[in-house]
């Protein structure tokens, strides 16, 4: 008997909830091909490893891109393998495969990921919006008549909605998102100090001293990178203070599209979110201080999940025991 799974297949990571097992997989959207002979060398974590410090015929692609396929072939390639490696279809039955995608997406972007997983052998392939995934993961009731949001803020996209009766009510989707810090940071530091840095050094930097909100102490880090004036490798020591200012532009944007959701929300809706109050999910969920400003600017309560990694993988098990009670 094959098992129902559900993928949130992000700009960032895959992860795959198989039911009945939970969340079996998380690896890095990356897929590593040699482009003399077009073959795909490595996926996932092994490929991300290989992230700026391959010869140049291997290439390390992101196939997704702002939460949407960029490559048709490669997103195919690594979904083919991630549920190959799961051993999830037998021979005489194919899973369900519940997968998400961002709010205001194009039909067309949706047919791709709808393609993308049926081409895995999938049996029914069903598609859901992430913010109401995240929503039903971190334990939200969205199928009473009350007003529930949700920002979900993960690598290529941020997405904002307010749900009630099982829908949502209003969203907006915004293609800044962790992927967008880590391209602030990496810029600041070559504008500002003649420094080229890559991605994984620039992620470190957020996830090590990257905030939202001014904190207590001044925290620094050493970072290692070209220098562009000599070409050589130097050592550079920055603050938190200059990380947050490089941030701030897309730190605000954040919010704005948060406060657009808010202003569009039926009035009956918003009284239920100054109770209930705002909840973030996904990796931009962990920047330290976003909670705060979140709640300073909307005026409301803010929390981040408890597992704001794992929300939408999570959510879509719920999900697909719903589904089967549909049916």
């Amino acid at each position: 008997m094959a098992k129902d799974i559900g993928i949130d297949l992000g700009t960032a990571n895959v992860l795959i909830f198989v039911k009945g097992k939970g969340i079996v997989l998380n690896e890095p959207s990356v897929v590593a091909l040699d482009t003399a002979t077009n073959k795909v060398l490595a996926v996932g974590e092994e490929a991300y490893q290989m992230v700026g410090r391959t010869p140049g015929s291997i290439v390390a692609i992101r196939p997704m891109r702002d939460g949407v396929i960029a490559d048709f072939d490669i997103t195919q390639a690594m979904l083919q393998y991630f549920i190959n490696k799961l051993k999830v279809k037998s021979m005489f039955s194919r899973p369900r495969i519940l997968i998400c995608c961002p709010t205001n997406i194009t039909s067309v972007e949706q047919k791709a990921i709808r393609q993308a997983a049926e081409s895995t052998g999938s049996r029914n392939v069903f598609i859901e919006e992430e913010p109401k995934v995240a929503a039903v993961g971190v334990g939200m009731n969205i199928f009473e008549p009350s007003g529930n949001m949700v920002i979900d803020i993960g690598g290529g996209t941020t997405d904002v909605a307010v749900l009630s009766m099982g829908g949502i009510v209003t969203s907006e989707s915004l293609k800044m998102a962790g992927n967008t810090l880590d391209n602030d940071i990496l810029n600041h530091v070559k504008r500002e100090h003649n420094l080229l840095i890559g991605e994984r050094t620039a992620e470190a930097i957020k996830i090590t001293i990257g905030t939202a909100t001014p904190t207590d102490t001044e925290e620094t880090m050493d970072i290692r990178g070209r220098d562009l004036l000599t070409g050589l490798p130097r050592t550079l020591t920055i603050n938190e203070t200059e990380i947050r200012e490089a941030m701030r532009e897309s730190v605000y944007a954040i919010v704005d599209t948060a406060k657009t959701v808010l202003e569009n929300t039926p009035p009956e809706l918003s009284a239920d979110i100054i109770d209930r109050g705002v909840v973030v999910t996904g990796g931009g969920a962990l920047l330290r201080g976003l909670d705060k400003l979140l709640s300073d600017e909307l005026k409301v309560p803010v929390a981040v999940a408890d597992s704001p990694l794992d929300a939408v993988a999570m959510g879509t098990g719920v999900l697909l025991d719903h589904l089967v009670n549909q049916k």
